[in-house]
């Protein structure tokens, strides 16, 4: 059972979160989900993470990985495999295209294949600008707290 979520009452109290709510919006619209080929994601400290997909049976040349802003695309392709006539086939080869949406300020680190894994590993980096900042408290003169002095003591006479 599907339900459609309306995200309109969020938007009154919400500035800045338009993009996570089309990506809501969007992720609610997938019909089917491809599960090939099999990954984990992993936290590993507090701006780290890490992707591994099984990726058995492909080599580093049959791999792309392709960052662009916000989005990590991972594509396989076997080539030359057409000439084969398989009995029975286990081990899958085909052509694969996974998207990983990345928050703002996640970059791909760099990327490993190994025994069959591919490992992707991924960092946060908040730039310096958009680091928290504390804001100085200035003292604001008020009219109530000290009476002002019009004229010189000088001119007045």
């Amino acid at each position: 059972m599907r339900t459609n979520l309306d995200f309109a009452p969020l938007y009154r109290s919400s500035i800045g979160f338009d993009r996570m709510f089309n990506l809501l919006e969007s992720a609610s619209r997938v019909q089917s989900i491809d599960s090939w080929p099999l990954y984990d994601i992993v936290k590993m400290g507090d701006d780290d993470y890490q992707i591994t997909m099984a990726v058995a049976g492909f080599t580093d040349e049959e791999l792309t990985l392709t960052s662009e802003p916000n989005l990590l695309v991972v594509e396989g392709r076997k080539a030359g495999e057409e000439d084969r006539q398989y009995l029975y086939r286990g081990i899958s080869g085909r052509t694969f295209q996974r998207r990983f949406e990345l928050a703002d300020h996640v970059k791909v680190n760099g990327a490993s294949l190994a025994n069959g894994l591919l490992t992707v590993d991924l960092k946060r980096e908040i730039p310096e600008a958009k680091k928290p900042r504390r804001i100085e408290i200035r003292k604001a003169h008020s009219a109530w707290s000290e009476p002002r002095q019009i004229e010189d003591a000088q001119r007045a006479a």
